[in-house]
């Protein structure tokens, strides 16, 4: 599937083989316009992570689907850092956490339909109740916990499909978010499926997300680990980023022009 040109200011960088798309909010914003007026299929949105880049390193089915994926966002402040060193800037974090909103809040502009895939069981469903009391004219289309199983793929791209949503929001964490979207998105009728990690939990109060100070500090990780511990072994991947970008130097990144 060939992915509509993204705005003419942005470009792509390189990590550690991992593309990531040089945009903003707003370019998003405009892309996903694109593509619902275009109704040319589902496009693929992954907000990549050094995280993300750590689990390509050691998977070659993510690394193909981040490089077949339509935008590669950045979501975590570690690829902003990095891709400054490397000598290619990014002009902004792009987070699932906060494109949510926003997307909801254009969506609510414009007359998108959403559907809220993934979380835990209700989550979802209370998410989409707090989206809608932020923006009483916002379309949920529907919402559903799942699970990326295989064998449930089918009736939940029925279930999506039979929804008439125009986004698909997919919160099954990475990769599987992302795996899920792209063994399922020749069959989807959505214009655009977003990979969005925790953000339910997030929306829905489930799980706070870290004060502002923390966030602009680059500091997220930590609250994250504070309050969940468990996580400490996904944060071992942290330093590994950091080391393959100082180790490969200028030879990490790669700047890309858009077609």
């Amino acid at each position: 599937m060939t992915a509509q040109p993204l705005p003419a200011r942005a470009g792509r960088v390189t990590i550690l083989g991992v593309p990531v798309d040089a945009i903003t909010f707003d370019d998003l914003l405009a892309t996903i316009d694109t593509w619902i007026r275009a109704d040319d299929g589902a496009h693929q949105v992954c907000t990549v992570s050094p995280e993300f880049v750590m689990i390509a390193q050691d998977d070659p089915d993510f690394m193909r689907v981040l490089h077949e994926a339509d935008l590669c966002a950045a979501d975590g402040i570690g690829l902003l850092f990095a891709a400054r060193y490397l000598g290619h800037p990014l002009p902004e974090r792009v987070t699932g956490s906060d494109g949510v909103p926003i997307i909801a809040e254009r969506a609510a502009r414009e007359g998108w339909s959403l559907y809220l895939l993934g979380a835990a069981p209700g989550i979802a469903e209370r998410a989409a109740e707090v989206l809608t009391a932020r923006h009483p004219a916002l379309r949920i289309a529907g919402s559903y916990a799942g699970s990326p199983a295989p064998e449930e793929e089918d009736q939940i791209v029925e279930r999506v499909n039979a929804s008439g949503a125009d986004i698909l929001l997919v919160a099954y964490g990475a990769p599987r978010q992302d795996v899920w979207i792209a063994r399922n998105r020749a069959r989807l009728h959505v214009h655009a499926a977003l990979g969005v990690g925790g953000t339910f939990d997030f929306i829905a109060g489930a799980i706070p997300r870290a004060p502002r100070w923390m966030q602009k500090l680059a500091l997220e990780w930590l609250f994250r680990l504070i309050i969940q511990p468990w996580r400490w072994r996904r944060m071992l991947r942290l330093p590994r980023f950091v080391w393959g970008v100082l180790r490969y130097g200028k030879n990490a990144a790669q700047k890309e022009t858009p077609a």
